[in-house]
């Protein structure tokens, strides 16, 4: 992913769509068109189908290797190709310049349109009529190419450049997949679900953003709308374990080098919970007014409040992100003594913090309380670094297994239901939360013991909402949420399989899979009833739990019969 195409005009044209900027190619006529991915490809290819002609629009950021490095200019590449016909098209490029809703001033060369104003240089440049990129319709009787690049402009010849640029993109991300490892069923859902989150991986640091856009609403009218272009340490730590499952590494060792420069930064090791994809934390939450929202549902915002909680489970998610390092042995390099002494300060650090009321994983903007999935997290701290510590500072191994017991006990005193016998959502409450359901999957008790399957059944008992699950059912201080959060069936799913219950994991996976999108997109969010998406788009998070869920429902190749 780009810095420069992640704000890119398409952006806020979702929030503005009158004055937002846009870069538009469409029929004259306006027809809409269908839209697919070259098969296992992050290429777009749109078509449209009007009276006068076909024709099908290509969009791609190239990326491929060359000199025995990740080639990925930052530019966006739109190939449009007539298929049958004389088709008339219209092509308008219009930038505005950030938040402020101004259109940069344009100078026209010969075959390119400069927009000034912008940090860096940003022009169009094509082989198409310059007089006609103003939206006049103009016939296309032949391929033509458009090239915005944000930067270094394109200086060669331009039909060669973007025809080897498509060529060697496509060739790069169908041998990406490849070297991916799948399981036998709910390929297409997982060969989707992994290139979408190698699309939130910005490589120049490590940082892995949870999402492309801001401000898309949870629910209609719900107020709810949220900036998601940073990097949530929580979030980095699942799509991390994602990655994995598929047989990639190179996201956590790029990771890894972020998470040393932001606890760099912190020499206290006082995390927030997020940051910008360079590492700055810099994230006070503003509302622009003069904004009419997605669909002019408003707010729209900028920043993340959320960047000032205290959320302690991060300190356990990052343990757990590096805790493979030290583990595999295919790792050894990455096993330094830096690397080592930062995961035992953030397994202390959890351990210090466990039992303290936080914001939790689901960012209460009401009163604090101690949240069992934040002790939950820094239980599996201190559970996993006596694992590492055995092998690699045996001295702290006695502590570290000392305090996860300690933790373990004091969850199963203060968070589970006596009536019920499962746990709940905060230390002495009566409500549970999906996030309880990682209770399975990190292994807190055997996977016979009642206590994780009466969790199991009262979450979905209190939070189904016709076969979804919602994340609760509480007040968070914006109201009671109306719609499900797509993860949370996912660890539903997953769940279920780890506890042997896997015919009603894939009953679940098969509800999923009726409502996925035509290009198999998730957002945030879905409206059980009407199946519609909601929230940021699309979301990290969601394609995670896709891999997951799907990995954990699948059998194995052998079991396949391959």
């Amino acid at each position: 992913m780009h810095a420069a195409l992640r704000l890119a005009p398409g952006l806020r044209a979702l929030l503005d769509e009158q004055d937002g900027g846009s870069f538009s190619i469409r029929p004259a006529d306006g027809v809409p068109g269908t839209q697919r991915y070259l098969p296992n490809t992050n290429v777009l290819e749109t078509r449209f189908v009007s009276p006068d002609g076909a024709f099908r629009v290509l969009d791609f950021a190239p990326r491929f290797t060359l000199y025995e490095r990740s080639f990925r200019p930052t530019k966006l590449l739109r190939i449009v190709e007539p298929l049958s016909g004389t088709p008339r098209i219209r092509v308008s490029c219009d930038p505005v310049l950030g938040w402020t809703r101004e259109r940069p001033r344009r100078e026209f060369g010969s075959h390119h349109i400069s927009f000034h104003g912008f940090d860096a240089a940003l022009r169009l440049t094509t082989d198409a009529p310059l007089s006609y990129l103003d939206g006049e319709p103009f016939a296309l009787s032949a391929r033509k190419h458009f090239v915005l690049a944000w930067g270094a402009p394109v200086e060669e010849p331009l039909e060669p450049l973007c025809e080897r640029f498509l060529r060697e993109t496509v060739r790069y991300w169908q041998q990406w997949v490849k070297h991916c490892d799948i399981p036998p069923i709910y390929q297409e859902e997982v060969i989707r679900s992994a290139l979408a989150l190698k699309l939130h991986c910005f490589e120049d640091t490590g940082a892995i953003v949870a999402a492309m856009t801001t401000s898309i609403p949870e629910a209609p009218g719900s107020g709810r709308t949220w900036d998601y272009r940073y990097c949530w340490l929580r979030d980095a730590y699942y799509t991390l374990g994602a990655f994995r499952l598929l047989g990639h590494f190179e996201e956590r060792e790029q990771f890894l080098q972020f998470l040393l420069n932001v606890a760099a930064s912190a020499p206290d090791l006082e995390l927030a919970p997020l940051y910008r994809i360079d590492g700055r934390n810099d994230l006070e939450e503003q509302v622009l007014d003069d904004w009419p929202g997605y669909r002019g549902e408003r707010p729209v915002r900028i920043g993340n409040g959320a960047s000032t909680h205290k959320q302690h489970d991060v300190f356990g998610e990052m343990v757990l992100a590096l805790t493979p390092l030290f583990l595999d042995a295919r790792f050894r390099d990455q096993v330094t003594p830096p690397v080592l002494d930062l995961v035992t300060r953030l397994a202390r650090k959890a351990v210090t913090v466990a039992g303290q009321p936080d914001a939790g994983i689901w960012e209460y903007r009401a009163q604090w309380r101690p949240q069992t999935f934040s002790s939950l997290m820094c239980w599996a701290a201190a559970d996993r670094m006596a694992r590492v510590a055995m092998r690699h500072r045996p001295a702290d191994t006695e502590e570290f297994a000392a305090a996860a017991g300690r933790i373990r006990d004091e969850i199963l005193r203060r968070a589970v239901d006596p009536s019920r016998g499962c746990l709940v959502a905060d230390y002495g409450g009566g409500e549970v939360d999906a996030a309880l359901l990682q209770a399975v999957t990190l292994r807190l008790l055997p996977f016979d013991d009642q206590r994780l399957h009466a969790t199991v059944d009262a979450v979905r008992l209190d939070l189904t909402h016709d076969g979804w699950l919602k994340r609760y059912r509480t007040n968070d201080g914006f109201g009671v949420p109306a719609v499900a959060f797509m993860l949370c069936t996912f660890w539903q799913v997953e769940a279920l399989a780890r506890l042997g219950r896997v015919e009603e994991a894939r009953a679940l996976m098969e509800r999923v899979r009726e409502v996925n999108s035509p290009l198999g997109l998730l957002a945030e969010d879905l409206d059980p009833v009407s199946h519609a998406m909601w929230g940021n788009f699309p979301q990290a998070y969601s394609h995670v739990g896709m891999i997951h869920a799907a990995f954990a429902a699948s059998p194995r190749w052998s079991e396949f019969g391959a």
